[in-house]
């Protein structure tokens, strides 16, 4: 890691991430419906302040990771660039944060750049990103 690259700016440049004013509560009940209207397949839902806190280590804020997919995409992926499949499904995370609730997930910019060989594939991954940060807006409300 360079030295002017902080965990911080690491942190930010690796992710895309939205607050809103709504309680987390309001926010993840939002979820299964926005990914149904948003044509993602939500395939698992991990309440992770609970898991956690089963294996012995309560922390002090929820966090829920959902693992969603847009499966002709990920079909494509998988056919013409395996290595991306350390990426899939693609995940969103929800927690809490300073009175905030957080939505996040993998910011893949710089990572859909190195599919442009495959320029159909590339618009189509590139259309998935988009609508995820679409969905990420309609659940926060803003």
């Amino acid at each position: 890691m360079n030295e002017e690259m902080t965990p911080e700016k690491m942190i930010d440049r690796f992710t895309y991430s939205i607050t809103s004013e709504q309680s987390i509560e309001q926010v993840t009940e939002k979820i299964p419906a926005a990914c149904e209207q948003n044509k993602f397949a939500l395939l698992h839902t991990y309440v992770y302040h609970d898991i956690v806190e089963s294996k012995g280590f309560p922390i002090q804020r929820k966090v829920y990771i959902y693992e969603i997919c847009q499966a002709k995409t990920a079909a494509g992926m998988l056919t013409y660039f395996p290595h991306f499949s350390i990426f899939m499904p693609c995940k969103l995370a929800v927690y809490e944060d300073n009175g905030q609730t957080v939505i996040s997930t993998l910011n893949m910019g710089d990572a859909l750049n190195e599919i442009r060989s495959n320029q159909e594939l590339f618009v189509e991954a590139n259309n998935l990103f988009n609508t995820l940060k679409s969905l990420m807006n309609i659940i926060s409300n803003n």
